[in-house]
C-alpha cells in the first residue's frame, strides 16, 4: 500500500483517537482525594482519623476552618466534599434557602462558659454588665442567649464581645475580657492555665448539648451519592473509635490543634463524637431553628424534613 494511501487511512483514526484522549475524563487520581472539612476544635478532631478507615485507593485532605460559616460556604462551593461545623451556621444558610443539608451528627457539648479566675462571677446572672466573648453566629452565641433569657435577663444586659474561639483564652488571660462562652479547647486551657473559672457548662436549654454536624451540598447527594456514603461510613468508623481511645483523641488534638496535654485532657471529658441522626437530634435541631426564629437571628426556619436527610444512616 503505498505510503499516502496508508497514512490517508491512518489520519481519521489517529484525530478520532486524540478527540475521545481530549474529551474523556481526567485520570481518577483527584476523584480519589475526598477533602473534608472541619472546625480547629478538638470536638472537630473526628475527620483525622477518617484515614484509618478509607477505602483501598482514597486518600483523606482535612481543610481546617476558624469560623462555621466558612466551612459550611466551602461545602457550597465543593472546596470540600462535607464539612464538621456549629449547627447554628448551617441553620442560618438553610434558612436563607443555601442548598445545604445534614447528612449526619458530629459532636455534642464541648461548650463552656468561662470566667476570669480572679472575678467574682461565678453564676450566669453575675455576667450582668461584664464583657462577655461570643462569636456571632455560632451555636454558643444562641445558647447564651437561651441561658440569659432563663435566668431572665437579655444581650443587652451584659457587653458582647465579637471574638473568635481561638482568641478567647488569651484574652480572659489579658484581662480584655470578663468571661466568654468558647469551644474546647478553649475552655479547657483557661482552665488548665489558672486564668479560667467555669461557670457552667451550658447544656440545660431545649437543644440539650447538640453543638456540632456534618453538611454536605444538595448537588453531591445528587449527583454522587456513593462518594458521599463513603465519608459517612468513614464517620461513622472514626466515630466510634474516637470515642473508644479517649488517649489517641488526646494525641491527635495535641498534635493538630498545638495545644498543651493539661488543656486537652480538661476538654475531652466535655466533648462527645457522634454521628447518629435519630428522632432526638432531630427534635433538637428543630428546637434550635425555633428558637433563632424567636431570637431574630432568622426570619423563618427553614424546612426540617429537606435540612436533614437520614439517607446515610
Amino acid at each position: 500500500m503505498p505510503v499516502a494511501s496508508f497514512l490517508t487511512r491512518l489520519l481519521p483514526v489517529l484525530f478520532a483517537s486524540l478527540s475521545l484522549a481530549i474529551s474523556a475524563p481526567k485520570a481518577n487520581a483527584e476523584d480519589k482525594v475526598l477533602r473534608v472539612g472541619t472546625l480547629k476544635l478538638i470536638h472537630g478532631i473526628t475527620p483525622y482519623f477518617y484515614e484509618k478507615f478509607a477505602p483501598p485507593g482514597y486518600k483523606i485532605e482535612v481543610i481546617p476552618f476558624e469560623s462555621p460559616t466558612d466551612g459550611k460556604n466551602a461545602v457550597l462551593t465543593g472546596t470540600v466534599d462535607t464539612c464538621i461545623h456549629g449547627i447554628a451556621a448551617f441553620l442560618l444558610g438553610a434558612a436563607a434557602g443555601e442548598p445545604v443539608v445534614i447528612v449526619a451528627a458530629a459532636t455534642n457539648r464541648g461548650m463552656g462558659v468561662v470566667a476570669d479566675a480572679k472575678s467574682d462571677i461565678k453564676t450566669i446572672k453575675d455576667l450582668k454588665g461584664k464583657r462577655v466573648a461570643i462569636f456571632p453566629g455560632s451555636t454558643q452565641e444562641v445558647v447564651i442567649l437561651e441561658r440569659l433569657k432563663a435566668e431572665g435577663m437579655s444581650v443587652k444586659d451584659i457587653q458582647p464581645i465579637r471574638l473568635s474561639f481561638s482568641d478567647m483564652p488569651a484574652a480572659l488571660a489579658r484581662g480584655d475580657i470578663d468571661a466568654y462562652v468558647g469551644a474546647e479547647p478553649g475552655p479547657g486551657i483557661s482552665l488548665a492555665n489558672g486564668t479560667g473559672r467555669l461557670v457552667e457548662y451550658p447544656y440545660s436549654t431545649p437543644i440539650g448539648s447538640l453543638n456540632m454536624i456534618l453538611s454536605a451540598s444538595e448537588k453531591l447527594i445528587k449527583e454522587n451519592p456513593e462518594r458521599l456514603k463513603m465519608i459517612v461510613d468513614m464517620h461513622k468508623k472514626a466515630t466510634d473509635y474516637a470515642m473508644a481511645h479517649p488517649e489517641e483523641m488526646v494525641e491527635v488534638a495535641m498534635q493538630k490543634l498545638g495545644q498543651q496535654r493539661p488543656s486537652i485532657e480538661k476538654a475531652v471529658p466535655n466533648v462527645e463524637l457522634t454521628w447518629k441522626i435519630d428522632q432526638g437530634f432531630i427534635d433538637r435541631a428543630k428546637a434550635y431553628s425555633e428558637l433563632m426564629v424567636e431570637k431574630k437571628q432568622v426570619r423563618q426556619a427553614p424546612d426540617m424534613a429537606r435540612a436533614i436527610t437520614e439517607q446515610f444512616m
